[in-house]
């Protein structure tokens, strides 16, 4: 680290990456090791000794000797931690003085004192980051966001058998005989056998030791509320901003998400297009979106947070959300491309009875099944690390992408995948995307975009415009004329991102910022296609944004 690097640091204050440390008064090897297991715990990041908790650097002393040395801090705090922390140090001389940086990276699994001290960095009551007691909760909650222990295999020795209702091991055989396949194997055991192969209980001698997942699964909803209070599902309809139904339960999962399903499907209408000699039906709520955003919402879920499973329909929107984040390691940008179940035990339930996608690809099928029925991609933009939330769009239908697709399937001999249609939808939102922002918007490699691209050119499908970096993609003539839009491919070929930046310069210049949604009705895009301009622009410094999504307003850098 430069000394203007560490200038840049300590001016923005301490955060939970980042803790000053005075050495005025030399700090002891224990408070050293302490501060590094606090960041080892959380989020890693930087220990900096010799600064004060405003930011003044003040300088570290030396540890022995003369001068200061950081060479013998990492061996002296990988043996004063279990297991052994490893870091890197190093001096940084700034102003007359030299302040010692400790960089600390997250650890895989808990870490603690050679004392018994177990420590994290977290917000505290006053607002700022400092280091926190880890309590016993927090740690097993911390491991099962790790991935070290399953929430559902956690032992409860106050739970008897007695607290599990039989008509829940009736529903299961009853699922897995209709799942048909290896499923069948578990609708004929009993349901003590049907506990321990779902690994849900425990057979010691003459004793059955129920885990909590035999509860989530099969539990009575008194015994729910006892010993998984977590378990909470919410169906909500709601018209013009009116409660028309509002039902909270506490039941097991699989009653849970079977209840679920029929209420959603009590509220799915069809659509029918004649195309050819083809009559398609279109569901506002396919069978394949409730059942995977359900089950995933049930499955994924953090039962160590309160918080509930909402299923709410609103005017042409569903939405489904649950509390706590992705599970580590998936992230807005490749939950199509990754899966991490939170619970391996109640994934693996769920998959054994039917209820979701034997592939493990149900979100891919759930976009699949909405682009197909002329609708919106599912948007996961309001998810955050306390929630995972997902709108679906279930109002009017795009009948000429439904066309296009269904006459590209029966003409070319080739259905289209998930990645052909997201490259299609995309393209008709904003009818020039360079290949990056394609491979984003997939969740792919450049290399593996460009593959797909290169399919959808020979199919005449799309078109490529321009040289290197200035190379973009278009809808071909011939789709826009399958989309009754002749006129927008000559506004494609025509009507340039250098003309919609100008215009946007034009509009702020005259009424001092621009919203996404005034920037979209302004150059003739999507939301999405005028979110991605004004992006660049900010990138490029051309705009600045003040606010954030829905209230971000864009101003003249």
């Amino acid at each position: 680290m430069t000394p203007d690097e560490l200038r840049a640091l300590t001016g923005c204050g301490e955060t939970l990456t980042v803790e000053f440390k005075s050495d005025r008064r030399k700090m002891s090897n224990d408070d050293i090791v302490n501060a590094v297991v606090c960041l080892a715990n959380g989020s890693g990041g930087d220990l900096l000794i010799g600064v004060e908790d405003d930011g003044a650097v003040t300088g570290a002393q030396p540890r022995s000797g003369q001068t200061v040395d950081a060479t013998l801090l990492p061996p002296m705090i990988a043996n004063r931690t279990v297991p052994q922390v490893v870091t890197e140090a190093e001096v940084i001389d700034i102003d007359d003085v030299s302040v010692v940086r400790v960089h600390v990276k997250p650890s895989t699994t808990i870490v603690g004192t050679t004392g018994g001290l177990y420590v994290r960095r977290a917000i505290g009551a006053d607002g700022k980051p400092a280091c926190r007691p880890f309590l016993a909760h927090e740690m097993l909650a911390d491991r099962i966001e790790r991935g070290e222990v399953d929430f559902a295999s956690v032992a409860e020795p106050q739970a008897s058998f007695d607290d599990l209702d039989p008509d829940e091991f009736d529903r299961v055989r009853r699922l897995a005989t209709r799942a048909g396949g290896q499923s069948k194997v578990i609708a004929s055991l009993s349901d003590v056998d049907l506990l321990s192969a779902l690994e849900v209980a425990e057979v010691r001698g003459d004793d059955l030791l129920l885990r909590r997942g035999a509860i989530m699964l099969f539990g009575r909803p008194e015994a729910i509320r006892r010993f998984v209070p977590t378990l909470e599902t919410k169906f909500q309809v709601l018209e013009h901003g009116a409660i028309r139904q509002n039902v909270i339960r506490h039941d097991p999962l699989f009653k849970s998400a079977e209840s679920l399903y029929e209420q959603l499907r009590a509220y799915n209408t069809q659509d029918e297009v004649v195309i050819g000699l083809v009559r398609v039906e279109i569901d506002r709520v396919p069978e394949v979106v409730a059942r995977e955003l359900v089950a995933n919402a049930l499955v994924h879920r953090d039962y160590t947070r309160m918080g509930t499973v909402s299923v709410q329909l609103r005017d042409g929107e569903l939405e489904v959300s649950s509390t706590g984040g992705f599970p580590r390691g998936v992230t807005l940008a490749n939950f199509l491309e990754r899966t991490s179940p939170r619970s391996r035990i109640l994934a693996d339930a769920f998959l054994r009875t039917g209820l979701v996608d034997r592939s493990g690809r149900g979100i891919n099928r759930v976009f699949e099944a909405t682009l197909r029925g002329g609708r919106p991609e599912p948007e996961y933009r309001r998810s955050d690390a306390d929630q995972v939330v997902v709108s679906v769009q279930v109002g009017e239908t795009d009948l000429d992408m439904v066309r296009f697709v269904v006459n590209h399937d029966e003409t070319s001999g080739r259905s289209f995948e998930l990645a052909d249609l997201q490259i299609v939808r995309a393209l008709r939102d904003d009818p020039r995307l360079a290949l990056g922002e394609l491979a984003r918007i997939l969740q792919r490699s450049e290399t593996w975009t460009r593959t797909r691209l290169t399919r959808l050119l020979e199919e005449g499908v799309v078109e490529m415009r321009g040289d290197g970096r200035a190379r973009r993609y278009t809808l071909s003539g011939a789709t826009y004329r399958a989309f009754s839009q002749a006129a927008g491919y000559v506004r494609a070929r025509a009507f340039d991102e250098p003309q919609r930046q100008q215009m946007i310069l034009t509009f702020v210049d005259a009424h001092g910022s621009i919203s996404r949604g005034e920037a979209s009705e302004l150059c003739g895009t999507s939301p999405d296609a005028a979110r991605r301009i004004l992006k660049r622009m900010v990138e490029s410094g051309a705009l600045r944004v003040e606010g954030e999504r829905r209230t971000a307003r864009y101003h003249r850098a």
